[in-house]
């Protein structure tokens, strides 16, 4: 039996493979137990002035404090027993309507207990306390109400109790999610001892991470083109394909071939592709390969804004860039949190002088607790996941040493959001990529003016500056500003700005009244090398994501046949990522947890989904 197919007898989270004990929620009484029902009452009155006081405050809090849009209901509860409490139910983001936290504050022991639960169907499930339902939580769809007993019988403390990530409650119509201990591959580990242990471990770290750039460099082979296979389709029809790269016509009849893309397109140029065109990934409508080096560009592009992009050398100049494109009128664009990264606390390029040492980070919380970051597909989406990629850079790294970003915000640290839930605020002149509560996706530099969008923010991610923006003169896309300045940027790298590297990078396109979804992998660049692949491209907005080994530039997209699920990789060598059980592979982000965030696209309606 395959692994899919025991998915699908059992359901993911019945097969979860790694996961931990769920820890026991208990805690200080209440204050809210011993109040009398008027005071109950009032406690269920939203307080919108005062969230927002919360969320704003240079002071210490809570991440539920973070949450402004959160709305706040309690009731009192009765077990069967006789038993009483003061059951409070926290929406934590009611336009979202997917995190929730309920707290049970117990009359006679004493004890507060308190859970993160999840919404699987936001858009027609609402979680509810009702006290016409005394025994516990409710839960509306349209018309009809379900009683949920989770107050009795030990309900809960069984569910914390459990070995899965996503425990399923009242007949599967939510989940608690339960902690777990996400996956770590060696070089996160040892690279962590070099940093805590070894002196001078960050310079050993950064002479590696250039060491690794060149070892996973690639140089594509230009061949001629077979007469038969010029103009020959290529899967899809034109109109259906993202804008190709624009290339030097001198190479425009010849084939770019590599050894070391995973995943099989349609045509008949295989195994040899044209540089710069798209073609149809097999199996997987709407999914889109591309292959280029920065050498075969279009020689007006390659002399465009040289104030703002470095003059390429020629190892860069020649390495091999992998691409895949979605299109998102059949996609939508998921986020989740690492088990561990990113963390929450401050970064340490923070300047001594833009820290605040009464709080334990830059926003006033310095874990999550009691929200869970599971690390892992829900189980709801698994079924329509179609692909996975990873995130951007750890907290250690995600805030500014240098230049006027460093100076801002308490050193700028990159923002996070996962559906509708605040973990770090998005700070102004970031890129930041985003999902709306309607699905849609954006790519833009933050504003102070974007955050009357927050409410509506399903999910969000930021790392550094942009590569291409939207210029403000001609409103069409540029270089960002700091793509030359290596501190500024944050672009990362040695300590004395060799760039070069492997790295990822994401990107939308507009083209045949479509919107594209990029995820590059650049096998050895600069900044100023993926800057003029995503000119290519002729990208609207385009960002760094992360860098330097395989395990932080992974992208696995999946094919299914009935109860079978197929993975293929972007660069083949991301395979060394999946784990195995029983003999069967176990993919990355979809079948264990990890420690690192990602990114996930879903099929629309779901749409193509495995039965």
């Amino acid at each position: 039996m395959t692994f899919m197919s025991q998915i699908a007898k059992a359901g993911l989270a019945a097969f979860l493979v790694v996961s931990i004990l769920a820890c026991t929620r208990a805690g200080t009484a209440n204050e809210q137990r011993d109040k009398p029902d008027n005071q109950v009452q009032a406690d269920n009155q939203a307080q919108p002035g005062n969230q927002v006081k919360e969320y704003e405050a240079e002071a210490p809090k809570t991440v539920v404090e973070l949450q402004q849009f959160r709305e706040t209901t309690s009731v009192k509860i009765k077990a069967k027993s006789g038993r009483e409490a003061i059951a409070t139910l926290m929406n934590l983001n009611p336009a979202i309507n997917v995190g929730f936290v309920l707290k049970i504050a117990w009359k006679d022991g004493g004890s507060e207990a308190v859970y993160h639960l999840e919404n699987p169907k936001p858009q027609s499930r609402k979680l509810l306390l009702d006290e016409k339902y005394p025994s516990g939580l409710v839960i509306a769809e349209g018309t009809n109400r379900y009683s949920c007993d989770l107050f009795g019988a030990g309900a809960l403390e069984q569910a914390t109790a459990s070995s899965l990530i996503f425990q399923p409650l009242c007949e599967d119509r939510i989940y608690l999610r339960n902690p777990a201990t996400g996956h770590r591959t060696t070089l996160e580990a040892a690279t962590d001892f070099l940093r805590k242990r070894v002196w001078g471990g960050e310079k050993i770290i950064a002479l590696g991470h250039i060491l690794m750039g060149e070892r996973h460099r690639e140089t594509g082979r230009i061949e001629p083109q077979m007469e038969s296979a010029a103009g020959a389709k290529r899967g899809a029809g034109a109109g259906d394909l993202p804008l190709p790269a624009l290339i030097d016509s001198n190479y425009v009849d010849r084939l770019l071939t590599s050894s070391n893309l995973g995943i099989d397109v349609e045509g008949p140029e295989r195994p040899g592709m044209r540089p710069g065109a798209w073609y149809a990934a097999s199996g997987n409508p709407g999914v889109y390969v591309s292959i280029l080096q920065p050498n075969l560009i279009d020689p007006p592009i390659l002399q465009s804004y040289k104030t703002a992009v470095n003059r390429l050398d020629s190892v860069e100049a020649s390495a091999l860039c992998y691409l895949i494109a979605f299109d998102l009128d059949r996609f939508e664009l998921e986020y989740a949190l690492g088990t561990e990264h990113p963390k929450v606390g401050w970064s340490n390029r923070t300047l001594e002088k833009m820290r605040n040492p009464k709080l334990p980070g830059p926003d006033g919380i310095g874990s999550i607790q009691p929200l869970i970051a599971t690390g892992l597909v829900s189980p709801e989406n698994a079924r329509k996941t179609v692909a996975t990629f990873t995130g951007g850079f750890k907290r250690a790294h995600g805030a500014f040493k240098y230049g006027d970003l460093a100076l801002r915000n308490h050193g700028s640290h990159y923002g996070f959001i996962e559906n509708g839930v605040v973990f770090s605020k998005l700070q102004p002149g970031l890129a930041t990529i985003f999902v709306l509560d309607d699905g849609s996706v954006e790519m833009k530099t933050w504003t102070e003016a974007d955050n009357a969008r927050l409410a509506g923010i399903r999910h969000a991610r930021q790392n550094g500056v942009p590569l291409i923006e939207v210029d403000n003169p001609s409103q069409s896309p540029a270089p960002g500003a700091l793509v030359r300045q290596w501190g500024a940027g944050n672009w990362s790298g040695s300590q004395d700005g060799k760039l070069r590297t492997m790295r990822s990078g994401a990107a939308l396109q507009k083209g045949h009244g479509k919107q594209f979804l990029i995820y590059a992998v650049f096998s050895d660049a600069t900044p100023s090398a993926m800057v003029r692949i995503f000119q290519a491209y002729q990208c609207d907005y385009a960002m760094l994501l992360d860098m330097n080994a395989l395990e932080h530039t992974y992208l696995a997209l999946y094919r299914r046949s009935g109860s079978q699920i197929f993975v293929d990789h972007l660069l083949k060598g991301m395979s060394v990522l999946e784990k195995s059980a029983s003999g069967e592979l176990v993919p990355r982000f979809l079948g264990y947890a990890d420690n690192r965030d990602f990114f996930y696209l879903t099929r629309r309606n779901g749409k193509d989904a495995m039965p």
